[in-house]
């Protein structure tokens, strides 16, 4: 029988940088090193997870005393691993679309194809100040990411590329060897109107912020219908911090530890930063712009999606998400090698087993 609907992708966040993924003074057992990482690409690999996401930071901040540079240490998961996907997250300004293209291309060649790229739009306005960056208005950045996208997707499929952009310039621009098709996958952020806009052109995935399914089924209405009328097509991922345990009140109990715990100068400082970013889109539309202090605890808004509870309740959820238009779970975790093995092998199998039930009964209806 052929599945009348795809798999849902599994994604986690890699902590690459220090302080876990949540604002919050209660123990996670995460580590940022290369050795902790490598067992947990390993980990998520065997048990169903089929991309991880590297975090771009370049000062420290709201926990994250350290971190790691994101293209070089997914390569170094990259090479820990067979079949695992690792999306580099890549920041237009400190990267230049030339250098961005030739790192993926050879990384592209190093690992049969499995790198992909996060294009981030905004993030934090302080870094930005202190590496001497210059920050563009909201729409600014978002039109900037769309011209670096397309550079990238230039580089990597013609020859004698030439772009005479408001940002970038390329003249006759041949680069070889190019990335092994199909071409590396590119996935940005966003939730603001100028965020969607650029997806329904340009990028193969749009990444939102946690979120309830009917808000969710608002941003995904908006783009597909975008996406369409200009012939193109994008997947969609949404960010969940997940807290599966036996019991329901178990895992809530867990959630209300983490607030209880919050380090409340932390989060505001956090949420004063992204002011700059969602907040400050022309129609406040945009990631963070109507988060609450307990939800910036989790940084993309991830307990706003409610997979807190049983394997069972969490599958259903997810099912839930993936109505509303989602093709991709991009998880976060309290403890990252038990909880990232523990969902892939109690909750993926029941979201496969939900999937199989829909397909079923899409057969039987037709």
């Amino acid at each position: 029988m052929t599945s009348h609907s795809d798999g849902l992708k599994f994604a986690y966040w890699v902590p690459n940088v220090s302080g876990g993924l949540v604002i919050s003074n209660i123990e996670q057992r995460t580590g940022w090193d290369i050795d902790y990482n490598r067992k947990l690409a390993q980990i998520a690999e065997a048990n169903g997870f089929d991309y991880a996401l590297s975090q771009i930071r370049f000062t420290a901040g709201y926990g994250a005393d350290n971190q790691h540079e994101s293209v070089s240490f997914s390569h170094a998961l990259l090479a820990a691993t067979t079949t695992l996907k690792v999306i580099a997250a890549i920041l237009p300004g400190p990267w230049n679309p030339a250098l961005a293209a030739k790192q993926i291309a050879t990384i592209n060649h190093l690992t049969n194809g499995r790198v992909a790229v996060n294009v981030v739009s905004g993030w934090f306005r302080g870094e930005f100040a202190a590496i001497g960056e210059l920050w563009l208005d909201h729409d600014e950045r978002y039109r900037r990411s769309e011209e670096f996208i397309r550079a990238l997707r230039g580089i990597w499929t013609e020859d004698n590329f030439t772009l005479k952009g408001d940002f970038y310039r390329f003249t006759n621009y041949s680069m070889k060897p190019k990335p092994i098709d199909p071409q590396p996958e590119i996935f940005q952020g966003g939730s603001s109107r100028a965020a969607r806009d650029m997806a329904s052109r340009v990028s193969d995935w749009y990444f939102t912020n946690g979120n309830t399914p009917e808000e969710i089924r608002k941003q995904v209405d908006d783009i597909k219908a975008k996406a369409k009328a200009n012939g193109h097509k994008v997947k969609i991922g949404v960010n969940a911090f997940a807290i599966a345990r036996e019991t329901e009140a178990e895992a809530r109990a867990v959630l209300d530890e983490i607030l209880a715990k919050a380090n409340p100068e932390a989060v505001q400082g956090f949420a004063d930063q992204v002011k700059n970013a969602g907040k400050a889109s022309p129609e406040g539309e945009g990631n963070w712009a109507k988060s609450s202090l307990e939800d910036l605890v989790q940084y993309n808004d991830g307990f706003r999606s409610n997979l807190i509870g049983t394997p069972e309740q969490i599958a259903e959820r997810i099912l839930k998400l993936k109505d509303a238009g989602a093709d991709l779970i991009l998880l976060g975790f309290l403890h990252f090698q038990e909880e990232v093995e523990f969902f892939g092998k109690r909750i993926i199998p029941l979201v496969r087993e939900l999937e199989t039930a829909r397909d079923r009964e899409l057969v039987a209806a037709e």
